[in-house]
């Protein structure tokens, strides 16, 4: 625990456990939406290949996820940590200029 603590920059347990369970809440809830928003698109397993597909829903799922770990940090109490996350995940994604345009 103390290695997330210096690593987070957090101070207690209790943040800890809010932070790892907006991570798992907010996973479940991306590959759950995911689903219903490719099916309105008429994008289903059944209408293209399997790999087209995955293709789609794994291209999908990212923007949504990033999306919702915002929002459930909000709800939690947590933004600051969770937008401080997704800079430096954004960063080492090399897509940094998500954040320039956001910051204008």
């Amino acid at each position: 625990m103390q290695h997330f603590k210096t690593r987070w920059k957090i101070t207690s347990n209790w943040q800890i456990l809010v932070i790892i369970l907006v991570f798992a809440i907010t996973g479940s809830t991306a590959a759950f939406i995911t689903k219903p928003i490719l099916e309105f698109f008429g994008i289903t397993k059944n209408s293209v290949s399997i790999v087209i597909y995955y293709l789609f829903y794994i291209i999908l799922i990212f923007p949504v996820y990033q999306i919702l770990l915002l929002l459930f940090g909000f709800l939690a109490g947590q933004f600051r940590f969770f937008i401080a996350f997704e800079k430096k995940m954004l960063q080492s994604l090399k897509l940094d200029f998500i954040i320039k345009f956001f910051e204008k």
